[in-house]
This record gives C-alpha cells, structure tokens and sequence, in this order.
C-alpha cells in the first residue's frame, strides 16, 4: 500500500513537471480600462480551470464576484504579494491548447508590471506557479479516481464471472454425480427387472403346480363321491 501511494506522487510529480506552466505579461482591456498583468497558460478545460481558479482566489485571496466574465476581490488579502489589501482583476477564457487565466492587482501607484513592481510581480507569477501545479495535481487525482473506478468495475465483473465459472463447475460436478447415481440406479433397476422376471417364471410354476393339486384334489373328491353312491345303492 505504501509503494502504492508512493507511486501516486512520483506520478503526479512527474506529471506536474511535464506540463507546461507560461506565466508571461499581458495587457488586457476590463471595464473598458486598459491593464497591465499576467497571463497563465495551462493545458486542460476552461470551465473546470475557471471553476478553479475561484475556488482557490476564494481560499487565498478573498470572497470572489463574477459579473459580465470578470472575476473580481474587493480588497484581496495577498499578503505574500502586498502587505496592504488590494483590488483584483481576473479573466478566464479558452486557449487552443487549454485555457488562459489573466489577473492583475491594483497597487494604489499602478498594476503588476515586471519594471514597475518586479517584486510584486515575482510574488504574483509565484502564486499563478502554484495555482498551475495545484490544478493539475487535482486533475492527476482525478484521472486516478477514474481509473480506479474502471478498476472497481472490472475487478467486480472479473469477480461475477469467476463466482459463475465456480457455480458452473459445481453444477458439472453435481450433474457428473447425478449420473453416477441414475446409473447405479439403472443397475439396480436391470436387476430388480430380472429378479422380477425370475419370480414370474416361479409364480407360474407355483401356479401351475397348484393347478394340478386342485385337478387332483377334484379327481379324489369324485371318487369319494362314486363310492359313497355305490355304497347307498
């Protein structure tokens, strides 16, 4: 079990490192305004990225508000990225090979910029980093659950059909038993036949011999009968 999970992570691990994670500079128009900020690249589904990418601002940033495609925080508590709440800009939208998250933080002076705020914007491209890794962590683990669910199936039915090959093989053992008997019954059956054959056979001796004790009882009661009238006469 241990090797096991031991083997999840170095594949998650290895996954996460082979999928590529852009986080470059973008200018992007929201609310009609012109913004410099950052734009991460991943390469999965957009509404499972969005959905995301809400969650953990959520969990990091602050409460989130979605309105006309744009996610805003009020006042985003970063505080690795600034010691002071800041407002938060954030756009998601589809890529050919993905999706595309896009944010940027007011500062109170200006938005994340590489010149402008390099120390901002490195602490920012770091939490858009472990976001990326973070979604496709989640989204190893769901390929796990989904694979390990085929498995559940395929054990059951591997189960199901060893559990009929079992109940097959009783039923072939019962049926050779079965035969074993009815034939032992035949047997017995033949030699009752021919000892009921044979005891017909004495029966109509028994019967033919009595036969002939009654004709001659019959021939020895006339005689009687034949000197007792000779007798009266």
């Amino acid at each position: 079990m241990r090797g096991f999970i031991l083997a999840i992570f170095v594949l998650v691990a290895g996954v996460c490192q082979a999928q590529a994670v852009q986080v470059k500079e973008v200018e992007q128009e929201v609310l009609g305004v012109k913004r410099h900020g950052q734009q991460l690249l991943v390469q999965l589904d957009p509404k499972t990225v969005e959905r995301s990418w809400k969650e953990y601002l959520g969990e990091e940033a602050g409460r989130a508000k979605v309105s006309k495609g744009v996610i805003t925080v009020d006042a985003a508590k970063l505080e690795e990225i600034a010691k002071e709440p800041v407002r938060l800009y954030s756009m998601v939208s589809s890529d050919a090979t993905g999706s595309k998250v896009w944010w940027t933080l007011d500062l109170g002076t200006g938005y994340l910029s590489k010149a402008a705020t390099p120390k901002e914007y490195a602490a920012a491209e770091k939490f858009m980093r472990a976001f990326a890794q973070k979604l496709y962590r989640d989204d190893v683990f769901r390929q796990i659950n989904a694979a390990e669910d085929v498995l559940k199936a395929t054990k059951a039915e591997q189960d199901r059909v060893v559990k009929e090959a079992n109940s097959l093989q009783l039923s072939i053992e019962r049926n050779k038993q079965r035969r074993k008997e009815l034939e032992a019954e035949l047997v017995r059956n033949a030699e009752d036949l021919k000892q009921l054959e044979q005891d017909v056979q004495v029966n109509q001796q028994k019967q033919e011999l009595s036969r002939q004790r009654v004709q001659d009882m019959e021939k020895a009661v006339d005689a009687v009968r034949a000197k007792l009238l000779q007798v009266n006469k």
